[in-house]
């Protein structure tokens, strides 16, 4: 399929995704949607006089020549709908962008990503819970993607640089500029463990109407939607309120009842719109995924900590899950639960284990 008219068939004035995938549905090729007849246009559904006019303008296709030439100079690879290379779980979504443009080397199809969103206000509370929760995540093997704006989307994209997670800047604006300039420096070390995606062509402006354009695509390219600090009214809501409709897990932390910043995460978890959680483990939990021991370094005992033969037994068993449950643990052991409860509520209180919802148990760092 021509790249050139896969460009052309986006800046139609008019059509939108739910249109362009109708004349795909029927022209099969984008090209042959600017050599169609005018009647044969006005019998696609959605096609009236107006977009029929539109679409044989020889305009777009000029504009499309010009954005061509932008892409092959910097070398930014495009993702079209219906090409093996578009991202699985955004094309799950009804109103999912025709084309995208990407400059980066992470998988948009990893097995485990996340988005990672909140408040451009962000206070040192909600820092300190981006940083540990970043941070907790690294032996999950995740990708995070973000908005790449100030507050919490910056403290999400430096966190995952910092512990050698991918990251991924969904843009409001074409890959010609970055926004905020702030973020210039960052956006450029994601290059190299991440990316920039963006479904606006070069010479668009981060204008406010674009940034919830850009949410959808946060929400839909990623697995659960993490909010960290958010206002009653803002994009993070946005995004959450997206992901919900969109049939994706939304998770948020709670905050202070008195802080204006964490208002918007109450209020998601308190209508249902989102789990409550309170880090790295709660979300793994949730999605059911195990550590990779491989990633992250054996834990060790607190120097103050002796334990029984029976106890370093459930330590050495629980540190090679990752997090177990009790039922899982009992038959691991071949202990009985009964046991096996007894020595967990004691090594529990000495502070070497942590329990989870739904009696899972991990260790304690």
């Amino acid at each position: 399929m021509s790249l050139l008219h896969q460009i052309a068939l986006t800046k139609i004035n008019g059509v939108g995704p739910v249109i362009a995938r109708h004349l795909l549905d029927h022209f099969q090729a984008a090209e042959a949607i600017f050599t169609a007849p005018r009647k044969e246009l006005l019998a696609i559904p959605g096609i009236g006089s107006r977009l029929a006019a539109a679409i044989l303008e020889s305009r777009v296709l000029r504009e499309a020549e010009n954005e061509l030439r932008f892409i092959e100079k910097h070398r930014i690879q495009t993702l079209f709908w219906n090409e093996n290379s578009y991202p699985k779980r955004l094309k799950e979504c009804p109103d999912a962008p025709l084309l995208l443009y990407y400059k980066g080397n992470t998988d948009l199809n990893a097995s485990r990503i996340i988005s990672i969103v909140g408040t451009r206000n962000a206070t040192s509370y909600g820092k300190l819970i981006c940083s540990e929760f970043v941070r907790d995540l690294q032996p999950y093997g995740v990708s995070v993607i973000s908005g790449l704006a100030y507050g919490i989307d910056s403290h999400a994209h430096r966190n995952a640089l910092t512990y050698g997670l991918p990251t991924v800047g969904v843009l409001g604006h074409g890959l010609d500029r970055i926004y905020p300039s702030a973020n210039r420096e960052m956006a450029a070390r994601m290059l190299d463990q991440g990316g920039l995606l963006t479904e606006f062509p070069s010479g668009t402006n981060p204008d406010k109407r674009n940034f919830p354009m850009r949410n959808r695509i946060i929400a839909g390219l990623s697995d659960v939607t993490i909010v960290i600090e958010a206002a009653i009214k803002g994009g993070a809501l946005i995004t959450a309120e997206i992901a919900n409709t969109y049939n994706r897990d939304v998770c948020a932390f709670p905050g202070n009842l008195n802080q204006e910043f964490s208002s918007g995460c109450n209020y998601l978890i308190k209508t249902n719109r989102a789990h409550l959680i309170t880090g790295a483990t709660d979300l793994a939990y949730l999605m059911n995924w195990e550590i990779d021991e491989r990633k992250q370094p054996p834990k060790q005992l607190p120097l103050h900590v002796s334990l029984d033969k029976t106890e370093q037994q459930v330590y050495d068993a629980i540190q090679a899950a990752g997090q177990i449950a009790i039922d899982e643990l009992s038959r691991r052991l071949q202990w009985p639960q009964s046991k096996l409860a007894i020595t967990l509520l004691e090594m529990e209180i000495k502070g070497v284990i942590a329990v989870l919802p739904g009696w899972v148990y991990r260790i304690l760092n």
